[in-house]
């Protein structure tokens, strides 16, 4: 098995280092990282600047660009092989709910998923690593649990894995659940620098809304690993009819007349 490792804390992050360990034992793993850390920088990808790839002391791959970049970067001509699987993580704290929107650790491992490649991104629910070896090698038993059915329907899939910071004697079975919501972040943060113009700081998550039994931040609240598949349609299916019908009324031949007569 050949897995492409990345994150969105950087190259020297414990959580990859962990992770690299423990997958390392059952895979060849190539690591393709951020150089430095790159949170919530979602599927971003990096356009109108070049990207650079250097050589870490650790032996890890890493890159001045994003989570995203270094997954694209790597599938699309860096490696000369095609990965069975595109792994990230394990990230410094919880991408739950409204996380995987912003997440960039989510971000790699769908980068990875829209290649058509299984993927699965990886998070400890606590910041500060606290029982990183425990969480490693519960990804490490995922992986290969996961990867011996391979594709179902023969069709890539995307996890999102949410892991206690529990040793493996106080953690509880795997769950698979939907993301639960999260409030609206707490207010930005308004300083002022040395200078003494005004800056403002992004605010905390907010707390969790919809935490209810079925959701991630149930799962791990209980103990359980959290196991959530995601896709990446964000059509609104349940509405399209409703929008169709809002477009029918546009009076298209007015707003034309309107234009050309410059209304």
């Amino acid at each position: 098995m050949r897995i492409l490792l990345s994150n969105d804390d950087g190259y020297q992050a414990p959580g990859i280092v962990a992770l690299h360990r423990a997958l390392s034992a059952v895979a060849d793993v190539d690591v393709v990282a951020p150089e430095h850390n790159n949170s919530a920088k979602s599927n971003a990808l990096t356009l109108h600047s070049p990207l650079y790839v250097h050589s870490g002391h650790n032996g890890f791959r890493y890159m001045n660009g994003t989570p995203a970049d270094c997954v694209h970067v790597a599938l699309s001509g860096l490696l000369d092989y095609r990965p069975d699987l595109v792994v990230s993580g394990i990230n410094n704290g919880a991408n739950m709910g409204d996380d995987t929107i912003y997440s960039g650790t989510v971000g790699a491992a769908m980068e990875g998923f829209l290649f058509g490649i299984p993927a699965i991104a990886f998070s400890q629910v606590e910041r500060g690593w606290a029982e990183l070896d425990a969480a490693a090698h519960m990804a490490q038993q995922l992986v290969v649990l996961l990867m011996q059915g391979r594709q179902p329907g023969g069709a890539p899939w995307l996890l999102n894995v949410n892991i206690p910071n529990l040793p493996l004697s106080a953690m509880k079975p795997p769950k698979v659940c939907r993301l639960g919501r999260r409030h609206a972040a707490e207010p930005v943060i308004r300083q002022t620098n040395p200078r003494g113009d005004t800056m403002f700081w992004i605010g905390s998550a907010g707390a969790a809304l919809d935490d209810a039994d079925g959701t991630d931040f149930h799962a791990t609240a209980q103990g359980h690993v959290a196991i959530t598949p995601l896709k990446v349609d964000l059509t609104d299916h349940d509405h399209l009819r409703y929008w169709a019908q809002t477009a029918q009324g546009l009076d298209l031949p007015a707003l034309t007349s309107a234009v050309e007569q410059g209304e």
